[in-house]
């Protein structure tokens, strides 16, 4: 009988990068309309790596 382990979360390094280029475009464009695109970029890269981190995690047990 398996021992199940402690499974931690898998983070995607493709998500977080496409996550930091989607929300810094994204943002942008959104700090522009608000007067502050270089604070939009930041924001938006944050946001973007963290929702998109989990994208596609793959299988949790790799050979």
């Amino acid at each position: 009988m398996k021992h199940p382990e402690k499974r931690k979360p898998h983070r995607n390094r493709r998500g977080l990068f496409l996550g930091a280029v989607l929300g810094a475009v994204a943002g942008y464009f959104a700090g522009r309309a608000l007067g502050n695109p270089a604070m939009g970029i930041v924001l938006g890269m944050l946001a973007g790596s963290a929702l998109l981190s989990r994208v596609n995690p793959g299988p949790w047990n790799r050979p």
